[in-house]
């Protein structure tokens, strides 16, 4: 009778660390897909959570079945823990990386502080040349344009560097914002020759616009580069996703071949 209570544990034992995995993968993707900081990091200590109570499942279901001298069903949770092992190692990196966020910090950087410096840069270029009234105030403006399209294109270019995961792909966009930067700082250099001397001063501000910007592009580049969104995501999708079929299809077995087990000393 004491072999058949055994049984019955094992079999629940079995089954609740099938259910803990399930919510542990499913939290774990949860985390991945979360879009702040907070949700990221509640469904992470959820998915912990659920992966150590797998592990206390499967270190009582041993003793279980060593107990009951199940060579068989051992051999199977044997094989499920080396798979376990190698998804909570797996699953680690994919938690701490989707934790970071940084994807979606860059995003946010862009389309906040980034965009009001910008604005800034713009809004002190078109000061001055309302206030410039020489002969030469068609050609002041034309360099506004010329240097206020240019910190555009780099705005545009944060996205797709955002979005990139491809290393190749980063560097040419980020040759790009530089060749639009150098644009931006001609065009201002153009301009202080151009303008009138009482006029020159007004261009600190939008000097001073454009190194705040481009120090906050700065910022959005490393976080993109970092690219923790991207790479939790893609490594969900991947090894993890047949990681996890892998380990549920040896729970699966193990699961069944219980349910054949009868009263002890049957099989």
């Amino acid at each position: 009778m004491a072999n058949l209570t055994r049984l019955v544990e094992a079999r629940r034992l079995a089954a609740d660390a099938l259910v803990q995995f399930t919510k542990s993968a499913d939290a774990g993707n949860r985390a991945v897909m979360a879009d702040t900081d907070e949700a990221s990091i509640a469904f992470a200590r959820e998915a912990q959570e659920a992966t150590a109570a797998v592990s206390r499942d499967v270190d009582a279901l041993q003793a279980m079945l060593r107990d009951l001298g199940y060579s068989n069903e051992a051999g199977m949770l044997e094989e499920f823990s080396r798979r376990f092992s190698e998804y909570r190692a797996l699953d680690k990196g994919i938690l701490d990386l989707a934790v970071e966020n940084t994807n979606l910090k860059a995003q946010r950087l862009s389309f906040g502080a980034v965009q009001e410096a910008a604005d800034a840069f713009r809004d002190s270029l078109e000061a001055l040349v309302h206030t410039d009234r020489t002969e030469q105030a068609w050609h002041a403006q034309a360099l506004v344009a010329t240097a206020v399209a240019a910190v555009r294109e780099i705005q545009v270019l944060q996205a797709p560097h955002i979005a990139e995961s491809d290393e190749a792909a980063m560097s040419r966009l980020e040759k790009k914002a530089a060749d639009s930067e150098a644009t931006a700082r001609r065009a201002l250099e153009t301009l202080a020759s151009l303008v009138q001397p009482d006029v020159r001063p007004q261009l600190a501000p939008a000097t001073a616009a454009l190194d705040r910007f481009m120090g906050l592009n700065a910022q959005v580049v490393a976080l993109s580069r970092r690219n923790s969104n991207v790479r939790s995501l893609a490594l969900s999708l991947g090894q993890k996703r047949t990681l996890t079929a892998a380990c549920e299809d040896s729970l699966r077995q193990l699961q069944d071949a219980l349910s054949k087990r009868g009263f002890p000393g049957t099989r």
